[in-house]
């Protein structure tokens, strides 16, 4: 092979292959020399120079080919800067490809930070391939994705709100004052697009009403003037940051957290009237505990079998019986009025259909004795508004949910963070691919503007 070839195999710009040497346990010496006279500028006044003063050596690291490693030998040339007003009086040679006092090329800390970002790899598994430490391929994924994450945020019409937890609360004791404080909140609040594909729009520490409507004054007045809906769970901390911050936009409450504190509200009935009827917990041969999951489960999923042997064997238990079924007719009326919501394949209800089954729930509601059906009629009450507009818009907070499922695969993935920072900026580069795609098939349209 002519040294030609061999550089062009190489494909370092700026640099030619010398010569190549097998050693014993199966490697490749590389010895390369400059092949460009840019690298012979000076850096600070960048003035050619032609004054050679000696030589130096470098071996900078380069992607792996195949098996064997490769190791380069690039021989600099030392030369002096002969411009009187320059403060330097000597360099050596650099290449955009292999800048000043870097031990690494370009494309190995290129493609090192690409490989921890798409193949969702952790740091350790991407260093140890490219045989560099923690903290370089580290900074090769920050240099890889920060652009991306800096740009700013897409237009949203639809925002989620929604928890998800960290880790360890991490504290810090005041010299001073002698008292504790918290220096990085056990949860983070997400912000993602509920409607579009903007993916997760930001974290933040903590899920307090002041931290969530500081992020969102934060944001540019148009930007915030595009957000129409904003879906929480039922969250007070939430709603009110919502109302400080963006008071023209519409609450809506998440159905899904509404299904689960109905069931919350059957499990807690079931386990009173055991305890009050039986004077202990609820055992295995007691009906109401053997059929404590199908009482969770929506009657359109249970055969007309299970659900008689359900209905029947807690008729037969009395008062106890009645009441438990009691309330899962409430649960199960509360599904019905939640059913109402479109979605891509039905229209908007109408407000008489809704009227409707909100008047069967409530009624209902108000028949019986229980407690824990009441406090669940007073909170469908006091969040009708934004449970309402859910019904009429279809809303959900689906994704924030979705998302902070890919949150936890992401800690499992670097088995854990301790860095607060680090952990925010893997989770949302994960949460944005589906913008990324969308951004490059646009980008990719010709005539289409972005």
């Amino acid at each position: 092979m002519t040294g030609r070839q061999a550089t062009l195999l190489l494909g370092i710009e700026g640099l030619a292959v010398a010569s190549v040497t097998l050693e014993d346990d199966g490697g490749r010496v590389v010895d390369v020399v400059t092949d460009e006279e840019t690298a012979a500028a000076c850096p600070e006044c960048g003035v050619l120079s032609t004054s050679r003063k000696g030589g130096a050596v470098t071996r900078p690291r380069d992607v792996p080919y195949g098996t064997a490693p490769i190791r380069l030998v690039w021989h600099k040339t030392r030369w002096r800067c002969r411009e009187p007003r320059c403060p330097r009086g000597s360099f050596t040679e650099c290449l955009a490809s292999v800048p000043a006092r870097s031990r690494l090329t370009t494309r190995l800390r290129a493609e090192c930070g690409e490989r921890i970002a798409t193949d969702a790899s952790c740091v350790q598994a991407a260093a140890d391939r490219y045989r560099v430490s923690w903290p370089i391929a580290h900074a090769a994924f920050i240099g890889h994705v920060e652009a991306q994450l800096a740009a700013p945020l897409p237009p949203v019409e639809v925002l989620g709100i929604d928890e998800t937890r960290r880790g360890k609360p991490i504290w810090t004791q005041d010299p001073v004052t002698c008292r504790w404080r918290i220096v990085t909140d056990r949860w983070l609040t997400g912000i993602v697009d509920a409607a579009g594909t903007g993916g997760l729009l930001g974290h933040v520490d903590g899920r307090t009403a002041a931290t969530v409507a500081d992020w969102l004054r934060e944001q540019p007045e148009a930007w915030r003037a595009g957000v129409t809906h904003v879906c929480i769970d039922l969250s007070a901390s939430y709603a009110k940051a919502v109302t400080d911050a963006l008071p023209d936009a519409t609450l809506v409450a998440d159905r899904f957290h509404l299904v689960r504190l109905s069931n919350d509200m059957v499990t807690a009935l079931r386990q009173r009237v055991t305890r009050e009827d039986r004077g202990r917990r609820g055992r295995k041969r007691d009906p109401e505990w053997a059929s404590r999951r199908r009482l969770l489960t929506a009657h359109e999923r249970l055969s007309p079998g299970v659900f008689a042997r359900l209905w029947n064997g807690l008729i037969d238990q009395g008062d106890l019986g009645v009441e438990i079924l009691h309330a899962y007719v409430v649960k199960e009326s509360l599904r019905e009025l939640l059913a109402l919501a479109p979605t891509p394949a039905t229209s908007v209800p109408d407000r008489s259909a809704i009227s409707h089954r909100l008047w069967r729930f409530l009624d209902l509601a108000a028949a019986s004795d229980s407690p824990e059906v009441h406090r669940l009629a007073a909170t469908i009450d006091t969040w009708w508004p934004a449970i309402e507009a859910g019904l009429l818009t279809g809303h959900s907070n689906a994704r924030s949910e979705g998302y902070n499922r890919l949150a936890k695969h992401q800690g499992r993935n670097a088995f854990g963070f301790r860095n607060t920072e680090n952990q925010r900026r893997r989770i949302r580069w994960a949460c944005t691919r589906q913008h990324r795609r969308a951004s490059a098939t646009t980008s990719e349209v010709p005539g289409q503007v972005r």
